[in-house]
């Protein structure tokens, strides 16, 4: 009998380790409850909803399949090692299967599992499955980890037109055994349940991700490049959840895109292209959590910036969390975390310059909010994003490059679309006005909205001095480009 260990891999489609034990033999699923190690990882309750809704749907579809899907509670992941022994044993399971997770604490756990089970005679075999290369083969020249993106994704094109990665079958029907699967929890005890609103957007299963692929494949794809940067337009895939939960593989979405490219990575339609380097940029930071390990201990991936003298303003902080700073794009884009468990990419980077720039405020407690906010809350992505922003990451923005929240607005959301949605109380604004309502003078600005909080010029100056006062940056000689 063998076992599919799932985590970050619901899915029945083009999933390797569940295909791998299936064509061993009969097969069962299980999928571990961790409400303690989830708290600890600041995992969002609309997460962890999403979770349990996609077990739900992947549950009935294994049923088909005749493969049981148990559920067992390890509260913190160094109590699996028993749990899945336990019942490898109970079952006379003679081989475990698993997709690669990349965290310092994922890897740990699966070592210590894999240690367990061998003690018993229990083979663990792990897959290469929620990236298009394994850590460690894409390399640079003096075999060290890529630090810079462009160079990365030069290397995976290259590889990519050698050999492109396959779609794996999903299992056939099995007979039927004598386990029966477990009822999946409607809810986690200490992860609220989030509202019908949130869960409507997100609707759980394969079909749903299968279906957001294709719309977006056959219809968005090609004005990807020229929309995606406008949050008030649907100009993005919103397959973020999906991925992070692995309804959907990167295969899959890779397939989708050069299907409607012609089979083309760098030429062809921008929009695909594009796209293709979204990808790979989400490839790029789980690489990064490998080869790099203190990224997964909350380190600055660049090691001068830990010297950075980051203010301690809880008061500034909270008004940033409850989007009321008084800058208009801000508030918009912080209200749409907050009620939809999802942000537009653009401003994710323009919230986090925020909060780390003007701000001056440390980007971990930036990291961790979203994290505990994100339905699609992944650590790699999220912390290669916050790194970036703040200038303490891999190929990041030299520290000079600061946005400026007011001409990002004005660019990106020029009608005011976005922020009205988001904001009522400025819809009477004119879309000029609506940028920067302190401008229209008056103690409280417009309609109770806030006045802003911080001074965009003289932080700017601020955290310019801040960062040029590293002691790395006296021979540094500029930026990090």
């Amino acid at each position: 009998m063998q076992l599919i260990w799932l985590r970050s891999d619901l899915r029945l489609h083009d999933n390797t380790a569940l295909s791998a034990a299936a064509s061993r033999g009969p097969s069962v699923a299980v999928y571990l409850l961790s409400p303690v190690q989830w708290r600890e990882h600041d995992d969002a309750p609309c997460k962890v909803d999403f979770w349990l809704r996609n077990l739900r749907e992947l549950s009935r579809a294994l049923g088909e399949l005749n493969i049981p899907l148990l559920i067992r509670t390890a509260s913190r992941w160094d109590e699996a090692p028993k749990v899945l022994l336990d019942l490898c044993q109970q079952l006379k399971i003679d081989a475990v299967h698993v997709n690669e997770e990349y965290g310092i604490h994922e890897s740990r756990r699966d070592a210590a599992v894999a240690d367990a089970l061998k003690t018993k005679g229990i083979d663990f075999h792990s897959y290469l499955d929620q990236l298009l290369f394994k850590p460690g083969t894409v390399l640079t020249k003096t075999g060290t980890y890529f630090q810079v993106f462009s160079q990365f994704r030069k290397v995976c094109y290259d590889r990519l037109h050698r050999s492109l990665p396959s779609l794996v079958s999903a299992p056939i029907a099995q007979s039927r055994l004598t386990v029966d699967s477990d009822e999946i929890p409607s809810s986690v005890a200490g992860f609220a349940t989030p509202g019908d609103t949130l869960r409507a957007l997100w609707p759980a299963g394969e079909a749903e991700a299968r279906r957001r692929l294709d719309t977006f494949a056959d219809a968005q794809i090609d004005y990807y490049k020229s929309e995606r940067d406008f949050p008030a337009k649907p100009g993005t895939s919103q397959l973020s959840a999906y991925l992070a939960a692995g309804v959907i593989s990167p295969r899959q979405c890779l397939h989708a895109a050069l299907q409607s490219n012609q089979g083309e990575f760098e030429s062809g339609k921008v929009g695909a292209v594009t796209w293709i380097n979204e990808l790979l940029w989400r490839e790029f930071y789980k690489h990064i959590l490998v080869g790099y390990p203190r990224v997964s201990r909350h380190r600055a991936f660049r090691p001068e910036t830990e010297a950075l003298a980051w203010r301690d303003v809880p008061e500034e902080l909270a008004a940033w969390q409850e989007a009321r700073t008084g800058l208009p794009i801000i508030d918009a884009a912080m209200r749409q975390l907050l009620e939809t468990g999802w942000m537009h990419n653009r401003l994710r980077m323009v919230v986090a310059m925020f909060l780390t720039k003007n701000l001056l405020i440390d980007w971990r407690e930036g990291e961790r909010f979203f994290m505990q906010h994100l339905i699609d809350g992944d650590l790699a992505a999220n912390n290669g994003g916050w790194q970036w922003s703040s200038s303490t990451g891999t190929d990041s923005a030299p520290y000079f490059r600061i946005f400026n929240p007011l001409s990002q607005s004005e660019k990106f959301d020029s009608e005011g679309l976005f922020i009205k949605h988001w904001l009522p109380e400025l819809a009477g604004l004119n879309k000029k006005d609506v940028h920067n309502p302190a401008n229209l003078g008056g103690l409280f600005g417009v309609a109770g909205y806030p006045s802003p909080i911080v001074n965009l010029n003289t932080s700017r100056a601020r955290a310019l001095a801040a960062f040029k006062n590293l002691p790395s940056r006296q021979n540094a000689g500029g930026g990090y480009e």
